[in-house]
């Protein structure tokens, strides 16, 4: 019921956020930066708890340089990285032990990188023509796929899918993570089509169907592989959830540990697709 409760309350948000960011842009920005400087705080406890100290605070400025930079300046945003990482290999160099320069600046850079840069193509994709429509497609096949993934795999999941990482996830709740995605991908296609058909331009989804059908598999894959990556990461720190910040869910990294390979492979999807 907690989760159902949470969900209640922030999807809703996430929609008005999705369908406002043509007109005020920085209200998504400042809501990915919120977001993600809460899942980042979670993940450094996380890289903390595994031997590393690192400097979270020099961390978090580090993200908001970062997107604010990307929110002025997108064709900038690899240089911007790579200057930030070295930030913090000078600043982990003179502040740690030398027997842990390494692994604090590891940790640091990563969590800028796995958190940040992943959180940030959020914004470049709201920047697209089409970007509510590609923001509103991105987070439903995502969810479909895992409310998906959640209710055939309890009822039907015998194959384990990755026992070292996830124990309770299958093969079957994989599957049905794909053609939830799919399946939610082909009604908002519906819905727009209706829209359209009606002078109502709110959303657009140009191409084929089957080019839509291809994005929700490669998302939902990105989505399933996101959660794996955090659940190792959770594992090798030795905790079940990241936090407690969220009822139900645990932590702000649980909730959007699935979109931080989906997004970024979406944004991947979209330059592939103006540059071939």
């Amino acid at each position: 019921m907690q989760r159902i409760l949470t969900a209640i309350v922030l999807i809703p948000l996430v929609l008005v956020v999705i369908f406002l960011s043509p007109r005020w842009p920085v209200l998504l920005m400042g809501v990915v930066f919120v977001v993600s400087a809460l899942a980042l705080w979670e993940y450094l406890g996380l890289a903390d708890a595994m031997g590393a100290k690192t400097p979270r605070i020099t961390v978090l400025v580090c993200l908001g340089i970062l997107m604010a930079a990307i929110f002025m300046r997108p064709d900038l945003m690899a240089p911007f990285t790579g200057a930030l990482a070295l930030v913090l290999l000078i600043v982990c160099t003179f502040r740690s032990p030398v027997n842990r320069v390494l692994a604090d600046t590891a940790g640091s850079v990563f969590g800028l990188i796995y958190i940040g840069l992943s959180m940030s193509t959020l914004y470049l994709l709201s920047t697209q023509d089409n970007g509510p429509s590609l923001l509103l497609f991105l987070f439903l096949a995502v969810w479909s796929g895992d409310v998906a993934a959640l209710y055939i795999g309890r009822a039907f999941g015998k194959r384990r899918l990755a026992p070292t990482l996830s124990p309770n996830k299958t093969w079957e709740g994989s599957i049905a993570s794909v053609v939830g995605s799919v399946l939610v991908t082909l009604l908002l296609i519906w819905v727009a089509q209706q829209l359209t058909a009606h002078n109502v331009e709110a959303l657009f989804y140009p191409g084929t169907i089957a080019h839509w059908i291809g994005l929700a598999v490669l998302v939902n894959v990105g989505a399933q592989l996101g959660d794996l990556v955090e659940s190792a990461i959770k594992r090798g720190a030795g905790v079940k959830d990241s936090g407690h910040l969220l009822p139900g869910h645990g932590g702000m990294l649980d909730r959007i540990d699935a979109l931080l390979l989906a997004a970024p492979l979406l944004w991947y999807a979209q330059l592939a697709q103006q540059s071939f």
